[in-house]
């Protein structure tokens, strides 16, 4: 058990940390004023560096490297800011991990390699109005028909929605009741009958956006069936490596308050010396580095684990919960101790704190990552409609 990272490896956050440094900061302050997604300019920047599905197989276009290197890169561009890193975090751990793993290999084919290539967005949907934590409640309906699917329902809290080139869209695609009955099929954006709600504003993610989507006996081929009823455990075994993603997204926030919080802490002057003379920022600051590292542990663990494969619900549960509720406390530590100067807008750090908070909402809460968990502690999934 090695917990030290490859000299490939470090030279791979090296070079990811340089251009994100350099590149990226204006571009994040511009989509934070004015909540706009991030240019397709940067996405294609993006695949020229390959930074966009580094662990996708070569013969779909990807880097062909490991779960960890792909953690690696979205840390470091996600410091900057979630919505700048979201491109990659949508190529790596998004839905294009349903589609490379159990979409037909023509559809991979045709879909995987643009989004490597920066050509193309895809974005999952899931969440309807009545079902977001009960998933397999969803009521969208897909119907093979001659040839062609047809969809009909309604999708909401969609990251991407509006601004993406295709879905994933989870639907009902047989009678089976339950989990038994749910597929996905691709959706392209000009698709007659495929509309969308008016823009979401939310406390954070700003540039991620969200609105509500409406099919109205939308047409696609049959082609666009990634899998058939009866493939929602295959869905979510591709959701569990999402949940590293998300993971990702926590740690690389927290950490990123924490370098602000260090850094003011020791150039901030009170009472004739450096605030972090003082004990009780030194506390402080060892809890919030005791957090953020047992993180980026415990992610590490979930995707060195699955290898290339996918990881367990229970370590991708324990990782993206952990982070979730870590984030949430590291920033809201790294605040407190810049004061006035953590809440003010003119600073970055307030934006930290909106953004992590919404990790635990997204991609499965808190609550139902601790039932993930007590689930795979006792070996059965309990039944919450009894």
């Amino acid at each position: 058990m090695d917990f030290s990272l490859s000299s490939e490896q470090e030279q791979l956050v090296d070079t990811v940390r340089r251009f994100s440094q350099a590149e990226l900061p204006e571009i994040a302050r511009e989509i934070e004023e004015t909540g706009e997604p991030a240019p397709r300019a940067i996405i294609k920047r993006y695949a020229e560096l390959g930074l966009l599905g580094t662990n996708i197989p070569e013969a779909l276009g990807g880097g062909g490297m490991t779960h960890l290197d792909a953690v690696l890169v979205l840390e470091e561009t996600a410091k900057i800011s979630p919505a700048v890193a979201f491109p990659i975090f949508e190529s790596s751990f998004g839905p294009i991990l349903a589609i490379s793993h159990f979409a037909p290999e023509p559809l991979r084919e045709r879909v995987v390699p643009k989004v490597c290539a920066g050509e193309m967005i895809v974005a999952v949907a899931m969440s309807e109005p009545d079902a977001g934590s009960a998933l397999t409640d969803l009521k969208t309906t897909a119907k093979v028909d001659g040839g062609k699917i047809i969809i009909n329902g309604m999708k909401r809290w969609c990251s991407g929605a509006g601004h993406s080139d295709a879905y994933v869209v989870y639907a009902r695609m047989s009678d089976d009741p339950g989990a038994k009955g749910i597929g996905a099929v691709l959706v392209e954006k000009d698709r007659d009958g495929f509309t969308f709600g008016k823009p979401e504003h939310h406390m954070g993610f700003r540039g991620i956006p969200s609105a509500d989507m409406y099919f109205e006996n939308v047409e696609v081929p049959e082609e666009n069936l990634i899998t058939p009823a009866g493939g929602f455990r295959k869905l979510m075994e591709a959701f569990d490596l999402e949940r590293c993603g998300n993971t990702t997204m926590s740690l690389a926030i927290a950490q990123s308050a924490l370098d602000q919080a260090l850094a003011y802490v020791q150039e901030r002057k009170q009472f004739g010396k450096e605030i972090v003379e003082f004990q009780a920022v030194q506390l402080k600051l060892a809890e919030m580095k005791m957090k953020v590292d047992a993180a980026r542990l415990l992610l590490y663990r979930a995707v060195v684990n699955a290898q290339k494969g996918l990881p367990s619900i229970a370590d991708s549960s324990i990782a993206k919960c952990f982070a979730n509720e870590m984030v949430r406390e590291v920033t809201s530590t790294a605040l407190q101790l810049m004061g006035g100067y953590g809440y003010s807008t003119e600073f970055p750090l307030e934006q930290k704190l909106r953004d992590g908070w919404g990790w635990g909402i997204a991609g499965g809460t808190i609550d139902i990552q601790k039932i993930n968990i007590a689930s795979a502690l006792v070996g059965r999934r309990f039944d919450q409609r009894r």
